[in-house]
């Protein structure tokens, strides 16, 4: 029947049930002259009378009591395609697999992983850490969520923002240059650099900006980690560029300072970002609400950097 209308075989059901031409349009709300097209059809297509009159009733032939029997269920499971999809939390038994920088994975993702317990305790998270190469073949990746930093939204994914913020430069709080008042460009330049490379490009715009005024930095160090490189620079004299608000908030966990840079500096703007082909996924829909609440309200988020205004910054 591939070229048959579904409606045929719903016809069919209902005239096996109720043997009876002006019963069966009543309840498919048609006209009997339309239920008896309809028959003349499925006796063509199935090549068999199936119903036969017998007085005033109609006989199912053992070819209709056959389909009969399959109709049913058949039926019932086209039924089910068009049923509405429901989704409990409690019962989710899925993964969900969220690519970031390390960051956020070590600061953001077990406040995650606590509401998950509470709300979806069955689902497994799995982390990766995030490249901006992997754009393109984001559709083909297994991951549902990027949490990175981004001018703007990539054309061709769905995002959401999460904040934003400006890059400072980043030293041990006992480097010689942290008793100055402000951050030279020639001091910048005389010192060699760190640089984190995971998540979102952090620091390419300090190169970008150098190269216009024909001068240059010395990148000695370029790891995917950002503990890796503070840890760096708190034994070194190296300074780092990187995004105020985890300036702000590891200054509480390593003896660090930091300055305005000495350069113009573009606005950082941070992002939750998925593909469109789960955009009506009841499932990303209730996970997507839970990352941007809770990365937007952590303690770790760049929102939360005005809270620390009575700190001595710069």
């Amino acid at each position: 029947m591939k070229s048959h209308n579904l409606n045929l075989l719903r016809t069919l059901q209902v005239l096996l049930e109720e043997c009876h031409v002006s019963r069966t349009a009543e309840r498919l709300h048609i006209t009997q002259s339309a239920v008896s097209r309809q028959l003349t059809q499925l006796r063509e297509v199935f090549n068999d009378t199936l119903l036969i009159r017998e007085g005033n009733r109609l006989l199912l032939t053992p070819r209709a009591e056959a389909l009969k029997l399959k109709l049913d269920s058949l039926l019932a499971g086209c039924d089910s395609l068009f049923e509405p999809v429901t989704f409990q939390p409690e019962c989710w038994q899925g993964k969900v697999v969220l690519s970031s920088s390390d960051y956020v994975a070590q600061y953001i993702l077990p406040e995650v992983v606590e509401h998950l317990r509470e709300h979806a305790p069955l689902v497994s998270v799995v982390y990766q850490l995030w490249s901006p190469k992997q754009f393109e073949q984001l559709a083909e990746l297994d991951i549902q969520f990027v949490s990175t930093m981004l001018s703007a939204i990539p054309d061709g994914l769905c995002g959401e923002p999460i904040g934003a913020d400006y890059p400072v430069c980043v030293m041990r709080s006992d480097h010689p240059l942290a008793t100055e008042d402000t951050l030279q460009l020639n001091d910048f330049l005389s010192y060699d650099h760190a640089s984190v490379t995971g998540g979102g490009d952090k620091d390419s715009f300090v190169d970008r900006c150098l190269a216009e005024k024909g001068l240059s930095r010395r990148v000695k160090l370029s790891v995917p980690f950002f503990t890796s490189a503070l840890n760096t620079i708190c034994r070194s004299d190296m300074l780092l560029v990187i995004p105020e608000h985890i300036a702000v908030n590891m200054k509480q966990l390593f003896p660090i300072t930091y300055f305005p840079l000495p350069i113009s500096v573009p606005e950082h703007k941070y992002w939750l970002l998925w593909h469109p082909k789960y955009n009506n996924e009841p499932s990303h829909q209730w996970m997507r609400t839970l990352l941007l609440t809770t990365m937007r309200s952590s303690m770790y988020s760049m929102p939360m950097i005005n809270s620390h205004e009575g700190d001595e910054l710069f």
